[in-house]
């Protein structure tokens, strides 16, 4: 607005370099570009109780942003609050309404992208919830701390500042939910948080990060290729994950399938092994009718049918189980949770796995 616009606006009067100013600051507030922040909780949100000396949900979406005064200067930023809770209370019943809630701020054609505040330890299972079912090009990125925010050295802000620089970002639409943290930027699908209370937490293992937010600008070098999108079910199915352990009996998952689950995932050794007593327990699972997901407990690599031993990868297959490749066993209950209300059928199922 130049001086005989704002002039104008007071019809004529005069305008002192006082009122100027005020008027001037609304203005650039405007022309800055629009991110969400949706605030769900976690250790980025706590503080230490001074009772207990101990750290508890206490701060709200906009406390957070406004202990990152740098924020007004690069974006408008509008804050929801969609829960205030530890990143454990988290899951299936909270996941629909917060793919709803997104989808709801980023309807707005001005918002270039959302930030959403999340605990740390179902961060990446709630990232990828929303990279499956979230029907948008715009970039959505999960941010959290694994130090409290009255720690001396918090991080929480410094994350919630790269986000927001990665959305504004040349590139950044395109990319899929995305895992930011420490300045590395992690595909939703592939990463996984490896250190319970190192900073350098999050790790997308063989795949590798998707990029860097550095000083002066955000450099990405790649794409996953593995993403998909899947509608969001009207009611989401129970799914039990049940470890392989030495010396299983098999009962876990014999309880699971009598006892209501739609589906089990088994968290197997190495390539997808289990000994022969889970082996049998998997094979009654599957001809009761409860499809029964193999997913590696190992790191990097995939479960595959390979061995031929009662309980090794092979005759799971031949007994009717579906095998994950290499999603985690968590991520793997996840996208049985959007896939399973289209089809129980194995192979219908392991295409799913495959993509």
């Amino acid at each position: 607005m130049n001086m005989h616009g704002t002039r104008r606006l007071f019809r004529g009067g005069t305008l002192g370099l006082a009122g100027l100013a005020l008027l001037a600051i609304p203005a650039a507030a405007a022309d800055l570009p629009k991110v969400a922040i949706i605030a769900t909780g976690g250790t980025i949100a706590m503080k230490l109780d001074p009772v207990t000396q101990a750290p508890v949900p206490a701060l709200s979406g906009e406390d957070l942003v406004a202990a990152v005064p740098k924020l007004k200067d690069i974006a408008s930023i509008s804050v929801t609050e969609f829960s205030n809770v530890p990143s454990d209370y988290m899951g299936p019943d909270r996941w629909p309404d917060l793919v709803r809630r997104v989808e709801s701020v980023l309807a707005d054609p001005g918002t270039r992208g959302a930030v959403v505040l999340h605990g740390t330890d179902t961060l990446d299972q709630t990232a990828y919830f929303l990279d499956l079912t979230l029907k948008t090009e715009k970039p959505v990125v999960l941010v959290g701390a694994q130090r409290n925010a009255s720690d001396h050295d918090a991080d929480g802000p410094r994350n919630l500042l790269n986000a927001v620089r990665q959305i504004l970002a040349e590139g950044a639409t395109g990319m899929g939910v995305t895992v930011t943290l420490n300045h590395r930027i992690n595909a939703a699908r592939e990463v996984r948080k490896t250190h319970t209370s190192n900073v350098e937490t999050f790790d997308s293992g063989d795949a590798g990060i998707l990029g860097y937010v550095d000083e002066d600008r955000v450099v990405f070098s790649r794409k996953s290729l593995r993403r998909q999108t899947l509608p969001l079910p009207e009611r989401m199915p129970r799914i039990d994950l049940v470890a392989m352990y030495a010396g299983a009996d098999g009962s876990q998952v014999r309880h699971a399938a009598e006892s209501g689950a739609e589906a089990i995932v088994v968290e197997a050794y190495g390539w997808g092994n289990v000994n022969a007593p889970m082996h049998d327990a998997i094979k009654a699972a599957v001809e009761r009718g409860v499809p029964v997901i193999i997913a590696t407990k190992v790191y990097d690599g995939r479960a595959l049918p390979v061995y031929g031993f009662k309980g090794g990868g092979s005759t799971l297959r031949k007994a009717g189980a579906v095998f994950a490749g290499d999603l985690t066993p968590d991520k793997a209950r996840i996208l049985g949770l959007v896939a399973l209300p289209q089809s129980k059928d194995a192979g219908a199922l392991q295409a799913v796995f495959d993509r």
